[in-house]
């Protein structure tokens, strides 16, 4: 009965997954078009066609191989156990399935830091200093991916010892339990995901925004706590379940990457919503009015030439059709913000969608604009 019920939840779990994917691209595609499609809008389809392989992965490990694979034994029960049997059979596949899940597992949590990882690259184009924070944490990701994934494979060698029964292969040749893959994801995980979170703060701190839209903004980018929790959860439990660590494994394998593929998207789905619940007069605007449908951004992206002063009292700058200089919206001193208090979640929306500017060089310096 228990596995059914993960089956339920598994299987809703990814429909849900799906769809938040779904709902991402086409938040893109509204407020970018496709052919400003970048990086992340490519991997995240592919994270989720990941996903369902883990999900499926995860069915297998209870509903093919009952849960078993070749942990849990005693000396005894080892030798005893014959190499035609149908417990022999379940048990060789449950391992070679654990590695597999294992290697899914890993790939899907890379891809999705590797889609934060560009956004926030968007999300920080043009402030000083944060292209090196954004390279590093490419190189960051590229680098545990690749020892988490060494680990997984070759932490026990030769391969096939993995799901070898008898002699006792030792923990670290169980890939349901093993400690090796338990500890080195873990670490590596909670480590990628503390940098990612930091990435946005410095320039979070220095925005000139109301304490509550700061504080709003703090929370949507440090839901990468809740995967580190999950991911730290899944190491307690996988390492204390004893007979039940295979399906343990799995199970929580799923629910640490939902929790993961729904943080991911969210930066990119919530201010549409936002947007459109205004548009609708659903949504009651932390300025204290209704949105009435209202479609005006508060705050301009671009300067209009002259600087703050050319702009008329209704906010317009330049004509819509002349070339407008991309500015940072957390850059723009108070005076640029129309005389409104900015919103936050309209902010990420029209960064989200403007053409990404190039790394700043010495030699554009003079086009990029810095947070003071």
């Amino acid at each position: 009965m228990a596995g059914d019920d993960f089956v339920v939840e598994a299987f809703t779990l990814l429909a849900l997954a799906i769809t938040t994917i779904a709902f991402r691209l086409v938040a893109r595609w509204v407020t970018a078009g496709p052919k400003n499609f970048m990086l992340d809008d490519y991997l995240m389809p592919l994270a989720g066609i990941v996903y369902a392989l883990e999900t499926a992965a995860a069915y297998c490990v209870g509903a093919w191989w009952k849960g078993l694979a070749n942990n849990a034994m005693t000396a005894a029960q080892r030798v005893s156990l014959a190499p035609d049997s149908e417990e022999y059979r379940l048990r060789v596949g449950g391992s070679k399935t654990q590695v597999l899940g294992w290697s899914l597992y890993t790939t899907l949590l890379w891809l999705l830091k590797a889609c934060m990882a560009v956004f926030y690259s968007r999300l920080t184009a043009g402030l000083i200093n944060m292209h090196i924070r954004i390279r590093i944490a490419y190189l960051a990701i590229g680098a545990t991916y690749l020892a988490t994934i060494l680990s997984i494979l070759v932490g026990c060698h030769p391969l096939h010892k993995n799901w070898q029964i008898s002699p006792d292969p030792g923990n670290y040749c169980q890939p349901a339990v093993s400690h090796i893959d338990v500890y080195v994801t873990v670490t590596l995980n909670v480590t990628t995901d503390l940098y990612l979170i930091s990435i946005p703060f410095p320039i979070l701190f220095k925005a000139r925004l109301p304490t509550r839209e700061k504080l709003e903004l703090i929370v949507l980018f440090s839901g990468g706590i809740f995967v580190m929790a999950a991911g730290i959860l899944r190491c307690v439990l996988i390492v204390t379940a004893g007979t039940n660590g295979a399906s343990q494994a799995g199970n929580w394998a799923c629910r640490e990457t939902f929790v993961a593929v729904i943080i991911g998207n969210a930066p990119m789905i919530y201010p549409l919503c936002r947007r459109l619940a205004r548009r609708a007069g659903w949504y009651l605007s932390t300025r204290g009015g209704s949105g009435g449908g209202s479609t005006s951004r508060s705050y301009p992206l671009s300067e209009a030439e002259g600087g703050p002063s050319s702009m008329g009292s209704s906010g317009m700058g330049r004509r819509h059709g002349q070339k407008k200089r991309f500015r940072h919206p957390l850059s723009l001193p108070d005076t640029q913000w129309n005389g409104t208090t900015p919103n936050v979640y309209d902010m990420i929306y029209d960064i989200d969608s403007h053409p990404v500017p190039p790394f700043p060089s010495t030699t554009s310096k003079s086009r990029w604009i810095y947070p003071k």
